[in-house]
């Protein structure tokens, strides 16, 4: 039991190295895996970076939104309370512009179920660049 193998005449065997043809195809298949390997990594970083620009693009999206809903809702109190003084009723500034919402949502819920869906697809597209 030795570490080495002894050949028969009491001499310890010469390790093989590779050589020629598959010492080249050892390198080619090493070669190989390290490219496939950076290829894969290279794809993963790239698939991060898109991810991540995605992410963000979607936050900000959702920030705008929300900013956007509190501006209109400060915004249609403020006509509602403007109405109401005109009129010299509170309740019935708010009543005109819970009319006109009223107004809207049966406009495009049953008359023109199309133009809206069509609008916010025009409108997303335009935003996106959509160009394929």
């Amino acid at each position: 039991m030795g570490s080495s193998p002894v050949q028969k005449s009491g001499t310890a065997a010469p390790k093989r190295t590779h050589s020629g043809i598959p010492k080249m195809l050892d390198d080619t298949v090493t070669s190989t895996y390290e490219d496939v390997v950076s290829i894969v990594d290279a794809k993963i970083e790239l698939l991060k970076l898109d991810l991540t620009k995605k992410i963000s693009i979607v936050v900000a999206i959702v920030i705008l939104a929300l900013m956007l809903l509190l501006a209109t809702a400060y915004l249609i109190t403020t006509v509602a309370l403007l109405l109401g003084e005109l009129t010299g009723h509170l309740f019935i500034g708010y009543l005109l512009v819970s009319l006109i919402f009223l107004g809207c949502f049966v406009f495009f819920a049953k008359f023109r179920p199309d133009l809206l869906q069509n609008l916010i697809q025009k409108t997303l597209l335009s935003a996106h660049d959509y160009k394929q």
